[in-house]
């Protein structure tokens, strides 16, 4: 059985995604011997090259040219992975730990979603300001950020589901969703969350039980704070050990932080340290 971690990554007019799917590769490296493979259309640079297990265009031509955030081919991830036990991960996140017995606990599922978020002190984020459409429409609160899938039976007919929502998401919307907590843009948790109520698989695919595997989300209002700023970076100071060591003011980061904000590569020392670790 082949398994790897998979993360497509497309660019748009402002945002680099591919650099941020190499220092997330960077990442990964320090702390895991797993591959990681990036399915894209744009160029990756020569230096970055070898960080990749395989380097995939995106089948079946690019349904999100026209795209800002490039929801829309998000469901041919399952097509294109080439191992049989798949990981699936944002291009904004960066592994921070082993986490092989993450692949231990996840090798018990054909398919598994995040289904819970930590704040950066390492709490549970008990917080619905981003999910109101999952609490209004009794929807699986599914974070598909960080997914899991084996090639098998069942995972081919979510992702066809998957396809069929991503592809038609006004109407589905319409059938599921309230009019008051519909979002206005196509989302993949809505459209996975979606799938996973026509399905009726939520028991199969969570655990509400185990804290982990998750990530650290790090949204504003995830964090608990009384007042947020334009930036978590403005409030927060980010620190990197020459061990590649991550800490958010005076925590230690664990497992997967997910950075969200696009600018984190050019703010902080992270790519200039990792590209030293990785001897890129």
């Amino acid at each position: 059985m082949t398994k790897g971690i998979v993360v497509l990554a497309q660019n748009n007019e402002t945002d680099d995604y591919v650099e941020q799917a190499c220092l997330l590769a960077m990442s990964l490296q320090i702390h895991n011997d797993v591959r990681i493979s990036l399915i894209t259309d744009d160029k990756v640079p020569e230096e970055y090259i070898s960080l990749f297990d395989k380097i995939i265009p995106i089948p079946f031509g690019d349904s999100a040219e026209d795209s800002e955030w490039k929801v829309e081919n998000r469901w041919k991830i399952y097509h294109a992975s080439p191992y049989d036990e798949t990981i699936v991960m944002d291009t904004d996140m960066l592994v921070l730990q082993n986490i092989d017995t993450w692949w231990n606990f996840l090798s018990n599922y054909e398919m598994y979603f995040t289904s819970k978020v930590l704040n950066y002190r390492g709490e549970t984020a008990n917080t619905d300001y981003y999910r109101k459409t999952f609490v209004e429409n009794n929807l699986p609160n599914l974070f598909s950020g960080f997914h899991y899938f084996k090639k098998c039976e069942f995972a081919q007919e979510f992702y066809h589901w998957l396809e069929l929502v991503v592809n038609n998401w006004e109407t589905f919307y319409e059938q599921h969703l309230d009019s008051f907590s519909r979002p206005k843009h196509l989302s993949i948790d809505v459209c996975a969350a979606i799938v996973a109520k026509i399905l009726d698989c939520e028991s199969f695919i969570t655990n509400k039980i185990s804290k982990f595997p998750s990530f650290t989300h790090m949204k504003q209002h995830c964090q608990g704070w009384s007042s947020v700023q334009s930036s978590w970076q403005d409030q927060m100071g980010v620190y990197i050990s020459k061990d590649g060591s991550l800490k958010i003011g005076n925590y230690l980061q664990t497992g997967v932080l997910h950075y969200t904000e696009k600018d984190f590569v050019e703010k902080s020392p992270a790519l200039e340290r990792y590209r030293s670790l990785v001897n890129v």
